[in-house]
Order: C-alpha cells, then sequence, then structure tokens
C-alpha cells in the first residue's frame, strides 16, 4: 500500500471588516452578490480569489481556480458595515493569521465594484448603457464610487505594456517609472505583472526621496482579464471595469498622457483603441501625449509596430505619437512637458482635471465586442476605410486574441471551435501576421510554456 501525498496548498479561514473604500452595502446589493444563480457570486469568486493570490508568476484563468477548488467568499452585511468571510482561502494573503492590508483592501475593491455594478450596470439599472453619453456616465460613476477622481493638477501617467517581458525590457519599466516618480507623477496601469508592474516599482523609490506621502498607483482591470493578470502588490487603487471597452475608456478619461512599452496583442489593441479616438476630427486639437517607449534591444519591435500603424491608418497616425527609444529621463521630460500642455488646454476649455469629458469617444468603441467565430470572421480589416473605422475593426481583432489567450470563455470557445480566422486585405493581413508572428517568437503572447496560436490570419 502506498501512502498518498497530499499536494494541496496551505489555506486559511478568516473573517474580516471593510474599512476606508466600502463602508456599507445594501441588503439589496448583498444579496446580488450571494446570488449563485445570476452567475455574480462565482465572478465575485473569481476575482477575489485574483486579489488573494496577488503576486502569482501564472497568466492562465484557470490556474488560481484549480490550486484552491475549496475557495469560497461571503459577504455579510451587518450593523457594523460589511463583513466578509473567507473559507479555504490561499495562505500566501496571510503573515501570523492577519490578512496583508494592501491585500484587504483590493478585495474590499472587488465587493464595491461588483456591487455597483450589480445594481447600477446591469439590465434594468438607472444607466442608459446604449448611447455613448450614457456609457461615459457609467464610466464615471464607477471611477467616482471607488474614490479614485480628485480635482488635483493633473500628474496621472497611464503606462501600457505587457505581462509577458523580458528582464531587460521589464528593468527599463521601473527605470521610466523611477523618471515620472521624481517629476510627482503618479502611474495607473492594467494593474498586472511585467510592464503594469515596472512602472509602480520604480516610481515608488523616487516617490519616496521626494517625500511625497499621497501617491497614486492605480489599477484598471476587468474580470475577464484580473483571473489572468492578478493586481501587483504596489496597486493601492484598484477598479474592475465591467468590460474591456469601459476599461480603455477610463485609461483615457483619467489619464493625462499614455507611456506604451513592449507587449503584446493587448499593448496593440490599447495602441489602436486610443489613436482611433485621437484620429478623429474632433480630437484633432486635443493634447494627449502618447510615447512609445523601451530599451535599444526593443527598437526592432517598435520599428515593426510603427510599420503597421503607417500600412493600416496612414502617415497620419505618426503625428500622434512619439517613439523614444533607450532614454527614460527624456521619456519623463517629454511626459511631464505634454501633461503641462493638456493642463492649459483643460484650463483654457473648462475642462476638468480629474476626468477628460473634452475627448470625444464614439459608440463604435464603446459598444462590448463579444469574440465569436463569427464576429471575428465578419471583421471589415480593408484599405479604403476612415483611420478611426479600421482601428475600430483592428482592435476588435486584437480584442478577440486576447480573449483567446487568457479569457475563460474565449478559451472554451476555441476549445469548442478551433482558431478564430480573420480575413482582410492581402498586405494587411500578411502584416499583421508578420506582427503576431513576432508576438510568439519573442515570448509575449504567454508567460510560461508552449503558445498555440488561438487565431488563424487569412490570406
Amino acid at each position: 500500500m502506498t501512502d498518498q501525498i497530499d499536494t494541496r496548498l496551505p489555506t486559511v479561514d478568516a473573517r474580516i471588516y471593510a474599512r476606508g473604500g466600502l463602508d456599507i452595502l445594501s441588503r439589496g446589493e448583498v444579496a446580488k452578490l450571494r446570488d449563485a444563480s445570476t452567475g455574480i457570486h462565482d465572478l465575485l469568486r473569481g476575482c477575489a480569489l485574483a486579489v488573494l493570490t496577488s503576486g502569482s508568476a501564472s497568466d492562465d484563468p484557470r490556474a488560481a481556480r484549480e490550486l484552491y477548488p475549496d475557495f469560497d467568499i461571503e459577504v455579510q452585511q451587518q450593523d457594523r458595515g460589511v463583513r466578509i468571510e473567507l473559507r479555504n482561502a490561499p495562505a500566501m494573503a496571510f503573515v501570523d493569521g492577519e490578512l496583508i492590508r494592501g491585500v484587504a483592501d483590493l478585495l474590499f475593491a472587488v465587493v464595491r465594484d461588483l456591487a455597483y455594478t450589480t445594481i447600477e450596470l446591469r439590465e434594468g439599472g438607472s444607466r442608459d448603457l446604449l448611447s455613448s453619453e450614457g456609457i461615459t456616465d457609467a464610466v464615471f460613476g464607477l471611477l467616482r464610487n471607488a474614490r479614485i477622481l480628485y480635482p488635483t493638477d493633473p500628474n496621472l501617467v497611464v503606462c501600457w505594456g505587457g505581462h509577458s517581458i523580458n528582464r531587460e525590457e521589464y528593468v527599463y519599466t521601473k527605470q521610466v517609472g523611477y523618471e515620472l516618480g521624481l517629476r510627482s507623477l503618479d502611474i495607473c496601469t492594467g494593474c498586472g505583472p511585467g510592464a503594469m508592474k515596472g512602472p509602480m516599482k520604480g516610481a515608488t523609490i523616487a516617490h519616496a526621496k521626494q517625500r511625497r506621502r499621497r501617491t497614486r498607483y492605480i489599477g484598471i482591470t476587468e474580470p475577464g482579464i484580473i483571473a489572468a493578470e492578478s493586481p501587483n502588490p504596489i496597486v493601492n487603487n484598484l477598479v474592475i471595469m465591467p468590460d474591456i471597452e469601459k476599461r480603455l475608456e477610463a485609461f483615457v478619461r483619467l489619464g493625462h498622457g499614455i507611456i506604451v512599452f513592449p507587449g503584446g496583442v493587448g499593448t496593440a489593441e490599447e495602441i489602436l483603441y486610443l489613436l482611433g479616438i485621437l484620429l478623429r476630427e474632433e480630437n484633432a486639437d486635443l493634447p494627449f501625449p502618447l510615447i512609445l517607449t523601451g530599451p535599444t534591444s526593443a527598437a526592432p519591435y517598435f520599428e515593426q509596430i510603427d510599420r503597421f500603424l503607417r500600412l493600416t491608418l496612414g502617415e497620419i497616425a505618426t503625428s500622434r505619437y512619439e517613439i523614444i527609444v533607450a532614454d527614460p529621463a527624456k521619456v519623463a521630460t517629454r511626459m511631464a512637458e505634454g501633461i503641462a500642455r493638456v493642463r492649459e488646454h483643460r484650463k483654457a476649455h473648462r475642462d476638468s482635471f480629474f476626468f477628460n469629458w473634452s475627448i470625444d469617444i464614439p459608440l463604435a468603441f464603446q459598444q462590448p465586442f463579444v469574440p465569436s467565430h463569427e464576429a471575428m470572421a465578419a471583421l471589415d480589416l480593408h484599405h479604403g476605410r476612415k483611420p478611426h473605422e479600421l482601428a475600430a475593426d483592428l482592435r476588435r481583432a486584437f480584442s478577440g486574441i486576447v480573449a483567446g489567450n487568457v479569457k475563460e470563455d474565449g478559451m472554451r470557445r476555441i476549445e469548442e471551435f478551433g482558431p478564430f480566422e480573420i480575413h482582410g486585405d492581402d498586405d494587411m493581413m500578411q502584416s499583421l501576421d508578420a506582427l503576431l508572428r513576432a508576438f510568439v517568437e519573442q515570448r509575449r503572447m504567454k508567460i510560461a510554456g508552449e503558445y498555440k496560436p488561438c487565431y488563424r490570419v487569412v490570406t
């Protein structure tokens, strides 16, 4: 008889009480969070588990659930406020039996945002999600409810980039973050590892040197992403948007400038989203600093991105971004100068410093895209379209690949029906295929393991 080895990871049962960002919930909100029939409880459980495994190196959305199959969470309302019961929670989130404070704050952010979404943004809620104005109002409401809209001078830099980057690129993101922090600029990212963590880590040192006490390291995610990209431990303001489109709008409305580091399909999606908006005639005079940067070794990466953008969106697209290689101080200086122009523009046009109302985001960029095989095959990727219209469909193509790579729904579709097919003009498809192949060869699709493409570019 052979003794069986217990391979289960250590877990903890705990009871914790809300403070700060989550004071109370209504009985209706608590009931919805506990209702297993609507899928909200499963969503809460998945997002909570992602937070409790913060710092995980995996980008498989199923990994944490498989490691902690018996984990559960229950939200309760009582006279003294909100109480959360955790059962079989990952022991890595605790120290001497106490939940790490930063993890607790992120956990309550999860409860806060999902509670708000279930009441305000679900069918029958008070928000109009069929109009552009209504969607923007919903994004504003979520950010305000998360208490991250501060009427202070513009200083928030959004940093985009891949979760799967090499060591040299990661160190470079920290160097840029350090230079931004020395100039008293705060950081907002997608909240995960890699290029989302590095700028925050660099900024923490610089902020400490400048004796800045009120610092913001904002992480904006959505339920389909957070399970694959757990929040990094530096995030001190977490916001969970309902879908990728509202997440992208939140970045653009909240940030005062954007820096793009090397990344994969998710980063390409973000670039196309922003350029598609900035290339609209309505936004032609709107200052919005956009810098693409990386170490010397990343120069070929940005050259390929630049060629792809020129081919698809035209030379006009290059006027909206600047590429800076291997010069963190220059990146930070140019960003600070750009944000100063943003400040003056908003003062002149009486726009708020904390939420960019002036930028025009059309409904086509706001409506959620469900990447089914039919929807992916139907994307209109052909020349002759207006740049912002083509950018919208290109963004959807990359969004579908992201879903097939790291989102559980997308992964299930691929397992059942095979790879997505992407059609378009030959030269565009050849350029897209070359770009995606480069992402695979440079291991930008997955953190670990062999990558099996979830797509097929038809040429």
